[in-house]
């Protein structure tokens, strides 16, 4: 009889995010560059937003693995599938810069409408349009506070209900 040799284990978003910040999950060498183009990037973050199955993430701990970066992988979960999906989250959710397919560096920047509950990839439209919050990367930094968001939106849309756009700024989507 053979012995199990793995666990699925759920984890929150918060715990992925904070393995990214940390420096926990690495990609090794032999992934593939990010192919995702901007436009399923906003597609992925509405999923989780709306509570949608996005699949599993497969990571690895192995001290031997050359990483991307050219180091080993000592310490580090190894991710072996579900790199474009924590790749987009890192560009949208936390805004880090990534290497494109064409090995070009370029930052991905997905807009919310929290009235609409709406997300859009950001262009110049969105960027002066008051009612979107033009880079939820804003929403993520360490010190943000979400009622200054909150605050401010209303500031610009008083139209907007405030417990309303507060409730979708913790992502909350309506039924």
């Amino acid at each position: 009889m053979a012995t199990q040799r793995y666990s699925v284990t759920p984890h929150p978003i918060e715990t992925l995010l904070a393995w990214v910040k940390s420096g926990e999950i690495a990609i090794p060498e032999i992934q593939r560059p990010f192919v995702w183009d901007s436009t399923k990037v906003r597609n992925f973050i509405d999923s989780l937003y709306q509570g949608y199955p996005v699949g599993y993430l497969i990571a690895w701990r192995n001290p031997n693995v050359k990483l991307k970066d050219g180091t080993t992988s000592a310490g580090k979960r190894i991710l072996i599938d579900g790199q474009q999906r924590v790749t987009a989250l890192m560009a949208a959710v936390l805004g880090h810069e990534v290497l494109a397919k064409d090995y070009e560096t370029v930052r991905i920047r997905i807009a919310f409408h929290p009235v609409e509950e709406r997300f859009e990839v950001h262009n110049p439209a969105i960027a002066k349009d008051r009612a979107w919050i033009a880079d939820i990367s804003r929403l993520f930094v360490p010190d943000a506070y979400l009622g200054d968001f909150v605050d401010d939106y209303i500031t610009r849309n008083p139209e907007a209900d405030r417990k309303q756009v507060g409730r979708r700024l913790l992502s909350q989507p309506s039924d």
